[in-house]
């Protein structure tokens, strides 16, 4: 592994998995006898989880749809009378 001109280094995948190490996740690199250690910060998983609600809530203001537009969007039927919307179904 070797440190790239602006200081970066690639941390393997295997690695951010099962540290759950997802981008934007703040870390904090220590030392501790002659040896260099990296961490996730304190709190980060919160922060991060706070920072996804955050985003989810402002995202939604901007748009919402009702029940029925839903329910046509996941099943493909007319919400409420169980029948197929025109166009969709067998085509027979």
């Amino acid at each position: 592994m070797r440190i790239t001109s602006k200081g970066q280094v690639t941390i393997p995948k295997e690695i951010r998995d099962e540290f759950g190490l997802l981008p934007g996740t703040e870390v904090e690199f220590y030392k501790n006898g002659g040896q260099l250690f990296v961490r996730k910060q304190a709190g980060a998983d919160r922060r991060r989880a706070d920072e996804v609600i955050a985003h989810l809530r402002e995202a939604g203001k901007s748009y919402t749809m009702t029940t029925e537009e839903v329910m046509r969007l996941t099943r493909g039927e007319d919400w409420g009378t169980g029948h197929l919307e025109e166009g969709d179904g067998d085509p027979r």
